[in-house]
């Protein structure tokens, strides 16, 4: 199906594409630094999901909707690779400091998908953004849970 967009959907749909590719490359990065091999596998499964929301987002941008119903969940990730090694005499993040800016992270992309979703005049486009703001706050609690099942995040 193929929509066109007004300049404000379109400056919507680039942030967001930046954002997108943002996550692909912290939540990369991160796999690589990651001490613990569950949370190194947490993130690299939700980069995967980001590709795919990076995906979608640029299908919007060439004026087509993606059909969720057939997601093949085939996602190579298009990660710079000189770019998900750590820099020399940068200092090591912890786990937990990679978790919080993550969780962060997603709690602002989530924000910014809320906003696009009502300035859509398209129903099967916001469609689209609903389901990628769905799968940023499942990102969200994904990491919530790991962070509590590790003691560092501490409900008071």
């Amino acid at each position: 199906m193929s929509i066109n967009l007004t300049n404000k959907e379109r400056l919507l749909l680039e942030d967001q594409k930046s954002h997108e590719a943002m996550c692909i490359n912290k939540y990369t990065n991160y796999a690589n630094q990651a001490k613990d091999s569950q949370l190194k596998q947490l993130f690299l499964n939700n980069a995967s999901i980001e590709q795919e929301h990076l995906n979608s987002v640029n299908s919007l941008l060439n004026g087509t909707v993606p059909d969720l119903n057939n997601k093949q969940g085939n996602s190579n990730l298009n990660v710079n690779s000189s770019s998900s090694s750590p820099q020399v005499g940068m200092a090591q993040v912890s786990d937990e400091d990679m978790c919080k800016d993550m969780l962060m992270t997603e709690k602002y992309i989530s924000g910014t998908y809320d906003t696009s979703i009502f300035e859509f005049r398209d129903t099967n486009a916001r469609d689209v953004l609903n389901h990628i703001q769905k799968e940023e706050q499942k990102h969200g609690e994904s990491i919530y849970k790991y962070m509590e099942s590790k003691g560092m995040y501490k409900l008071q």
